[in-house]
């Protein structure tokens, strides 16, 4: 079994789904998992674990993200996207100036009702699928952040369209952002395209298509302290390798010196090799995943 973190550049038609389902053939294995659920239209950077990575893949789903979107204002659609039906079509009429003050206006903490068709799970069953059977649900309404949104380009028409890239915390929902920036301009709007960017530290220049994944799957597998490459790195001797490959608690200090914050906090050993994710505890240093059970020689 391979233990690593494959950078995916999804296309669009493809669920994030489809995406491990193919990567578990390509590797021959079952344990495969991805970090970030992209909709099937949406392309860009997708992180997939192979085996035990599978384990770390909590904290790559935490990262904030980067996206490129095409906005087109005036057509409502009732998935707030490019692949749903038409609810509403009006001329909109405004300025790049008063899209940027309008787009301004949702830098920071935002309060966001997720879509119907979304992965969100409520009452053990994806928004989607409730959606897909014509059931709609109340969902609350949850506080996202966005660092920054910037208009890159903008078309004004009967229907004008924006390009926009957005950085945000995880869970923020582009479409749904799309949709409100097209009420504040006093008309609507739906996310006609979606570029995912980047995912914590990973670019679009970390990624690979499919394509090339299958030619080479080798070559494509990253170790698995990359999956913690966001991470502040603790080094340990040989001694506190084997104690941290057995699960040990130790107090702060002993392990982080004189760091500070919560961590997580990636454990390596002198080849850098990752054995575990600790995070702080009140005094002492507790496991979140041990990757290693036995260590290399340091």
């Amino acid at each position: 079994m391979r233990d690593g973190l494959v950078v995916v550049d999804k296309p669009a038609g493809w669920t994030s789904h489809d995406v491990v389902a193919k990567l578990r053939g390509v590797y021959g294995q079952k344990r495969v998992g991805h970090a970030g659920t992209l909709d099937p239209d949406a392309t860009g950077v997708l992180l997939v674990g192979l085996g035990r990575v599978t384990r770390l893949l909590r904290f790559l789903q935490e990262a904030g993200k980067e996206y490129r979107g095409r906005v087109v204002f005036g057509v409502a659609t009732d998935t707030l996207d490019g692949s749903g039906a038409v609810l509403e079509r009006t001329e909109m009429r405004f300025s790049r100036e008063q899209l940027d003050t309008v787009a301004g206006a949702f830098v920071g903490d935002l309060e966001q009702v997720p879509p119907m068709v979304s992965a969100l799970k409520v009452g053990g069953r994806r928004l989607y699928d409730l959606a897909r059977e014509g059931v709609e649900v109340e969902r609350a309404a949850r506080t996202v952040h966005v660092d920054h949104l910037v208009v890159e380009d903008f078309d004004p028409a009967d229907y004008p369209e924006a390009t926009i890239r957005v950085a945000c915390s995880s869970g923020t929902y582009i479409r749904t952002l799309a949709a409100d920036i097209g009420a504040a301009l006093g008309g609507c709007a739906h996310l006609a395209s979606l570029r995912r960017l980047r995912v914590g530290d990973f670019t679009l220049d970390d990624a690979a298509t499919l394509d090339e994944i299958t030619a080479d799957p080798d070559a494509m597998i990253r170790a698995p302290s990359e999956a913690t490459r966001g991470m502040e790195a603790v080094a340990v001797d040989p001694e506190r390798a084997r104690a941290v490959a057995h699960g040990a608690i130790f107090a702060a200090p002993a392990l982080l010196g004189d760091r500070e914050g919560g961590g997580p906090f990636a454990v390596v050993d002198g080849r850098g090799n990752l054995l575990a994710v600790y995070e702080r505890r009140g005094g002492a240093v507790k496991p979140s995943v041990v990757l290693m059970s036995e260590t290399p020689v340091s």
